[in-house]
């Protein structure tokens, strides 16, 4: 692809879900690209993709393919980046992770840019790509900081299927139609591959995302803690996560419990500062049973914010159904964000 005018651009783990979600993305939004290489494993190399109208050969990611490029969008495991990141910074890129290789590294901002664009100033080289929950959760968190601080923050998730990758999707379709048929099924997958156990997915609800951490959370659930007290900068912020695996095939679901410094806040007062929060659509009328839900978010890049109601014991506590597609805002949507932040304040190159 060549244009006279825009970015030279590479994409790793150009053939993966997010991957796939990305070029869509980067189309729609007609990011300004002069040249882009599509990059990933050495087994998916040679393969075609179709970008903007034009058919685009899939290369091998090595570091030289990395000369030249302003931006490199990773997502393709948190062991290609951690190899393959600081080569393309080497050679001059700004590299967008998607992988958890970099969230909580010190030296590399970790970012939402309708919360913290401003830390894109201190990048140098390298700028992380929140867990998809955990951004969905600050979008909506960020305008009530603004307005009345924050205390205390439990969430639990339902999350998609997708976030386990195309493979888990299809063994929910497999597992369904196996069950459909009374036949009998053979989990392989989830909740996590690598583990000794497998349980089906078709029809549970399984409350385990990835491993288990030493004090009896899950890495997710920890993920969901430190990057949410990194965004936010505030370290002292006390975060709780349940994460929990759904039939669902895109989307992430999530009850947020949040209290407040400030209190007298009445549940109205929350829904007009959320609805007029960055990147946030307000869907909240139970008299019409209108609330968010993981369907209806399917393919949009918004966080959709419902069922606002105050706490009954807790003056300054407030309850949060926040739904976002995984792989648009929760991936794709916020790389692609976090590159037009960069080319707009200048900070493509260092």
């Amino acid at each position: 692809m060549v244009k006279k005018e825009g970015l030279n651009v590479a994409l790793v783990g150009a053939t993966g879900a997010v991957g796939q979600q990305l070029l869509t993305t980067l189309a729609e939004r007609s990011f300004p690209i002069k040249t882009l290489k599509v990059l990933s494993s050495p087994r998916s190399a040679g393969k075609k993709i179709d970008f903007n109208g034009e058919t685009l050969t899939v290369e091998e990611a090595t570091p030289e393919q990395f000369d030249g490029v302003d931006i490199a969008f990773f997502s393709a495991g948190g062991s290609v980046s951690k190899q393959l990141a600081p080569e393309a910074v080497k050679r001059g890129a700004t590299v967008i992770d998607n992988t958890s290789a970099y969230r909580l590294d010190e030296q590399v901002p970790l970012v939402v840019p309708e919360v913290n664009e401003g830390d894109l100033h201190k990048h140098q080289g390298i700028v992380a790509n929140p867990n998809c929950s955990t951004i969905q959760m600050v979008v909506a968190l960020e305008p009530i900081k603004k307005a009345y601080g924050l205390k205390k923050v439990i969430v639990s998730t339902y999350q998609a299927v997708s976030g386990a990758g195309l493979s888990a999707v299809d063994e929910m379709y497999e597992q369904t139609q196996q069950i459909l048929n009374d036949e009998a099924i053979s989990p392989e997958l989830l909740p996590v591959s690598k583990d000794e156990k497998h349980y089906q997915i078709a029809f549970n609800a399984i409350p385990q995302i990835d491993v288990f951490q030493d004090n009896g959370y899950t890495f997710e659930e920890m993920k969901m803690v430190n990057e949410t007290k990194k965004i936010l900068n505030d370290s002292d912020l006390p975060v709780s996560a349940t994460c929990v695996r759904l039939p669902v095939e895109t989307s992430h679901s999530e009850s947020v419990y949040v209290e407040t410094e400030k209190g007298g806040a009445t549940a109205k007062d929350m829904q007009g500062v959320l609805k007029e929060g960055a990147g946030i659509t307000l869907q909240d009328d139970p008299a019409t049973q209108t609330y968010p839900l993981a369907t209806d978010a399917k393919g949009l890049p918004d966080v959709f914010v419902g069922r606002v109601r105050q706490d009954l014991d807790a003056e300054n506590g407030y309850h949060l159904w926040v739904v976002s597609d995984n792989l648009l805002k929760g991936a794709a949507f916020n790389s692609v964000q976090i590159a037009e932040s960069l080319v707009e304040l200048g900070l493509t190159k260092r």
